[in-house]
């Protein structure tokens, strides 16, 4: 019994020196993050700590909003951040947390500024124990801070407030063998303080998308979890028009309430041929003939024009399907799906708003007439 309590001591013991890749959570979203809003960097507020920047994480109550941008300190010499991203995979857009590592991984290409241009990191570099922060690039107090250095970065790619990989509108760019390395070496998840940052964020009604509109009024802070007082900034502008997103999760749940009039398509749609026709619900009866009448034939119009944006739709990508199967490029197929993918979601999302918006025009019920009192 001693020898296997012995064991089983040095087995867990050798466990606490394995650091291996830490476990993400999957979070996969059928519409795409708000584009990267305009912001000033706020100033480092002191010797080690390390720009993270600020992009839009998704709640599934509350939809997508923004974790502002923030100095962090590296929790060991020598490890730089490899920023959160989106990506457009298999019919949806998956998160992808980011990570501390002795080298920048992957981060989809997008541009975040602030010395995250899409590939690897022109903020500053480690030299021995001490970070040295490049001034062309980040705002640094010299007065404090003396370990920086000047050197212009020269951009290869239009910079651009697209916050996503992939997908229609996305960027197009696939990780070089060196980010693929950096992606499978030891890594460190977030750090507490930028744990209780997100928290923070999500916990804030105004850094909702919904609410703000792409242009948070925290977009930046200078240290984390820190929404208020001299080291925050906001947005000066959206980085593109805001869209709203017509539904939470992208589509609603199955057997979740359905506005009436709605198809039930399948769990995950990727091509008009899918989608199921929208019918007209029965007729109402709030008491006012007249008002019912009028109501159901606004139904009718609407169903009738939302099933022909599916034949169109549908027309539309069958005639790009066998263009692309002429050229016989996988790649340019995979392309295409996507865009239809995408495309289809984007339809039944807009398809049931427009319902929605229907619904609050529907007579309400005559209130029933007020009992006599007797005589």
């Amino acid at each position: 019994m001693r020898h296997t309590f012995r064991t089983m001591f040095l087995a867990l013991l050798a466990l606490a020196f394995i650091t291996p890749v830490f476990a993400q959570i999957a979070v996969t979203v059928a519409f795409g993050p708000p584009a990267l809003p305009i912001y000033d960097q706020p100033i480092c507020p002191g010797d080690g700590f390390l720009w993270t920047p600020g992009y839009w994480a998704y709640d599934p109550d509350d939809g997508y909003y923004w974790v502002p941008g923030t100095w962090v300190e590296a929790p060991e010499v020598g490890y730089l951040w490899t920023p959160d991203w989106w990506g457009w995979e298999t019919g949806g857009f998956r998160f992808h947390e980011g990570y501390w590592g002795s080298e920048v991984g992957f981060y989809g290409g997008i541009s975040y500024g602030f010395g995250y241009f899409g590939t690897g990191f022109e903020g500053g570099r480690w030299d021995h124990d001490h970070f040295f922060y490049n001034r062309a690039v980040l705002n640094i107090d010299v007065t404090n801070i003396h370990n920086v250095y000047n050197t212009t970065v020269i951009h290869e790619t239009t910079v651009n407030r697209v916050s996503y990989n992939g997908g229609e509108g996305g960027i197009d760019r696939r990780p070089t063998p060196q980010e693929q390395a950096a992606d499978q070496q030891r890594h460190i998840p977030p750090v507490a303080a930028q744990t209780q940052h997100v928290q923070a964020a999500r916990s804030n009604p105004q850094m909702r998308a919904e609410a703000n509109h792409g242009k948070p009024p925290v977009a930046a802070t200078s240290r984390p979890g820190d929404f208020s007082g001299k080291g925050v900034v906001a947005a000066k502008a959206e980085g593109a028009p805001y869209h709203p997103a017509p539904s939470r999760s992208g589509a609603p749940a199955a057997g979740g309430n359905r506005p009436e009039g709605t198809a039930s398509p399948s769990a995950n749609p990727t091509h008009a041929r899918d989608l199921q026709p929208h019918t007209v619900q029965p007729a109402p009866s709030s008491g006012n003939d007249s008002a019912d009448k009028k109501y159901q034939h606004q139904q009718q119009k609407l169903v009738d024009k939302q099933n022909q944006d599916h034949q169109k739709l549908q027309a539309q990508q069958d005639k790009e399907d066998q263009q692309v199967t002429k050229q016989a490029n996988q790649k340019k197929q995979q392309q295409v799906e996507q865009k239809h993918t995408q495309q289809t979601q984007q339809l039944e999302q807009k398809h049931t708003q427009q319902q929605q918006q229907l619904q609050t025009r529907a007579p309400a019920p005559r209130p029933a007439p007020a009992p006599r009192s007797p005589r």
